[in-house]
Formats: C-alpha cells, sequence, structure tokens
C-alpha cells in the first residue's frame, strides 16, 4: 500500500536554489506525494515560480499568504 505522504516547503527569498528543491522532491522515486509551497509573501519571484511548478504537476499546490 503507497500512503500519500505530504511534503511542506516553506518559501521565502530562495529564487534561486527554488527549482533545484522541488526537482528533486519530483525526482524521488516514491510517487504518491502532496506537496505543499508555502509562499510567505517573498519579495523575489519565488511565488512566480511556484505557481508555475503547480501548473506543471497536480501534486503541487502552492499557499500565498
Amino acid at each position: 500500500m503507497n500512503e500519500l505522504i505530504s511534503i511542506i516547503v516553506p518559501v521565502y527569498k530562495v529564487e534561486a536554489y527554488l527549482p533545484r528543491c522541488v526537482d528533486s522532491i519530483l525526482a524521488q522515486t516514491y510517487k504518491n506525494l502532496d506537496i505543499i509551497l508555502v509562499d510567505d509573501g517573498s519579495p523575489d519571484n519565488s511565488g512566480k515560480i511556484c505557481d508555475d511548478y503547480a501548473e506543471k504537476d497536480s501534486r503541487i499546490t502552492v499557499i500565498h499568504q
């Protein structure tokens, strides 16, 4: 049985590192994942990057706060 595993990633001023982080999570062999990216009002393009990933993969949810 493959249980759903949630991965929560806090996002704030990590524009340079965010793609590497999310790509690493998506590359895992375990595929039953719920990936939650929490954008805490980052002033850089991190929020847009999160939204772009969410459009490409249905396992990704973005929370902007």
